[in-house]
């Protein structure tokens, strides 16, 4: 039984505190199942969140998680389109699976070549993270530019990612970038809607490293 102070407020230790949320997550979702690879993800989506919508609205192509994991397991880097992503994964297992979190989106060379095309600095990252010699997860949390931009990567064969994280929020185009990356026949996995942030392209990526190594010291 959970013991509660004069104002009501729950006893848990802080080392307990998100063992408790994750119980009160599944508390609420009243017995509601997911598929076992998916559940921790979807979750963890909540937990960063606090929208239980997440558990309605977040896609997974057939296979993706066991595609991802597995490129994850062979060094797969996790190219962001923001550096909020980019700090919002936990390093110490992808590192020690060979991988690392890149984002370019401050590299001066990309902001110079997105002004001459006038294009967005994020559609031009992800120019220059196609050219990685490396398995490549993408987590887009903020730009839908840099969907379209992949898709139109991948529907040219200059691209093929191990996984695409698509989860950009906002009003311009968010929602038709994330329909239009779920017609590839790359994995996805995509927050349907307007929803989503790079919090919460960092949780997915975390979920995903933490069903590897659930050692986060």
């Amino acid at each position: 039984m959970i013991q509660k102070d004069k104002y009501g407020l729950e006893q848990v230790r802080p080392a307990e505190i998100e063992k408790r949320s994750f119980e009160i997550i599944t508390e609420e979702l009243q017995g509601r199942t997911f598929p076992q690879e998916q559940e921790s993800i979807i979750k963890r989506v909540i937990h960063t969140s606090a929208d239980f919508e997440y558990a309605d609205t977040l896609y997974f192509s057939e296979g993706a998680v066991a595609y991802a994991l597995d490129a994850l397991r062979r060094g797969a880097c996790i190219v962001s389109d923001t550096t909020m992503v980019q700090s919002g994964i936990h390093k110490k297992t992808l590192h020690r699976l060979g991988g690392e979190a890149i984002c370019y989106i401050g590299d001066e060379g990309v902001a110079a070549l997105a002004k001459e095309k006038g294009v967005t600095r994020s559609a031009v990252s992800m120019e220059m993270a196609a050219k990685l010699d490396r398995p490549l997860i993408f987590a887009i949390g903020n730009a839908p530019t840099a969907l379209v931009q992949l898709y139109e990567m991948i529907q040219n064969g200059k691209l093929k990612p191990e996984l695409i994280i698509g989860v950009p929020v906002g009003f311009v185009n968010v929602v038709q970038s994330k329909e239009l990356i779920m017609q590839t026949d790359v994995p996805v996995i995509v927050a349907r809607g307007r929803k989503g942030g790079s919090n919460i392209a960092a949780a997915i990526c975390n979920a995903l490293l933490y069903k590897i190594d659930n050692d986060r010291e």
